[in-house]
């Protein structure tokens, strides 16, 4: 599938630092630069639920990206973050 089918889709992006980023896509270059629209950050972890860190219009590099994939948003809306436990993710190592 390629990158430009997500544009104005709600995305989620992780980074090799282990950031969870979901926010609409609204452009891209052919770096794999990213811009998101109405983002926010996740922070996962195993003490208390997902916190979510309002970022809205945001930047991402494309060599810090190790994953683009579309939200089900349906899907999405129906978890409940505030239960929802889990270790951060690591950063990716080379």
């Amino acid at each position: 599938m390629a990158l430009q089918e997500f544009v104005n889709k709600t995305i989620s992006v992780i980074t090799n630092d282990g950031r969870n980023i979901v926010g609409t896509l609204k452009g891209f270059d052919q770096t794999i630069n990213i811009i998101l629209e109405q983002s926010h950050e996740r922070v996962f972890s195993e003490d208390r639920g997902v916190m979510q860190n309002t970022l809205g219009l945001y930047i991402i590099r494309g060599d810090n990206i190790a994953l683009i994939a579309e939200v089900d948003e349906d899907r999405d809306a129906q978890i409940d973050l505030t239960n929802l436990r889990a270790p951060p993710l690591k950063p990716i190592t080379h």
